[in-house]
């Protein structure tokens, strides 16, 4: 009987360390791999930040009855994609024209109304502008 015992304890012991050194399917960690690519992957553009509808400049300057430039043009260019109508010439001559189209958005935006362009107007502009939601 001894004899036995002594097999049984040997083999469940040669059995036990075979699992642990192998491990078993139940107890084996899954095999993970890298994601598999196709040889042609599709090639995306991608852009980044928005496509502003007017292009003249990117500067900001305080505009005002006799103002001109580029700066000018642009307010001129987003007070016509903002206000109804869009008749102003962008000529890029801040002129009486300018001054009523800039007292009229400033009222329909609800902000400081006083016909000069500051940063105030400048944002509110550039918003408006290039948001086809907002129309006065």
């Amino acid at each position: 009987m001894e004899v036995l015992y002594m097999r049984r304890m040997l083999t469940s012991g040669t059995l036990l360390a075979a699992l642990v050194l192998a491990g078993t399917p139940a107890l084996a960690a899954p095999q993970l791999s890298a994601p598999r690519q196709s040889a042609a992957q599709p090639v995306r553009a991608v852009t980044q930040g928005f496509v502003d509808v007017c292009n003249f400049t990117k500067t900001r300057p305080i505009l005002k009855l006799g103002s001109s430039g580029s700066a000018v043009r642009q307010a001129q260019c987003y007070l016509n994609h903002s206000l109804t109508g869009r008749d102003l010439a962008v000529d890029g001559q801040f002129g009486p024209v300018t001054q009523q189209a800039t007292l009229r958005f400033q009222r329909c935006a609800g902000i400081g109304v006083d016909g000069v362009i500051g940063a105030q107007t400048w944002s509110f502009l550039v918003f408006w502008a290039n948001s086809p939601k907002f129309v006065c």
